[in-house]
């Protein structure tokens, strides 16, 4: 059985490019390399994307949420490859079955869990959920792939 290790806001941002405001993973709670990860997001009033969707009734975006998603898949994969150089950089290359039940508020913990299903040629196939208080916000199946950025 893998070791499960967890990693702070600082270890992050050396797996992932994204930086503020678009860095939408707070912590990792535990990760089982090559299997799993456990990730969570705060969400707060001060979040820029509350100033236009749906002012007055701040509601996070489902794609943001997808986004999160893949970032905390990013972590795992990085995670999984730390001994591979030149580390590559994963793009989301597909979302199937999203499926979006309870919306995402200010105050709400957003938390993530990603098991990974396959790894096939290099695209990694995962499947995904975000909960709130324990309830399903946002089930999905994601692919990410490597890429490179021109």
């Amino acid at each position: 059985m893998s070791d499960t290790i967890s990693i702070d806001a600082i270890d992050i941002m050396e797996a992932l490019p994204h930086r503020y405001p678009f860095l939408l993973i707070d912590r990792v709670t535990s990760c089982v390399v090559g299997e799993s990860i456990t990730a969570f997001k705060n969400i707060t009033n001060n979040e820029p994307f509350f100033q236009g969707h749906f002012p007055g009734k701040p509601v996070m975006p489902g794609v943001l949420v997808i986004e999160a998603m893949a970032q905390a898949g990013g972590i795992l994969s990085y995670l999984t490859m730390i001994d591979v150089e030149p580390k590559p950089l994963f793009f989301l290359a597909g979302v199937d079955n999203a499926r979006f039940r309870r919306t995402v508020l200010p105050g709400d913990q957003l938390v993530i869990q990603v098991n990974v299903a396959r790894v096939k040629r290099g695209i990694w196939f995962y499947e995904c959920k975000a909960t709130v208080d324990g309830k399903i916000a946002v089930a999905a199946d994601i692919m990410c792939a490597p890429g490179d950025v021109r």
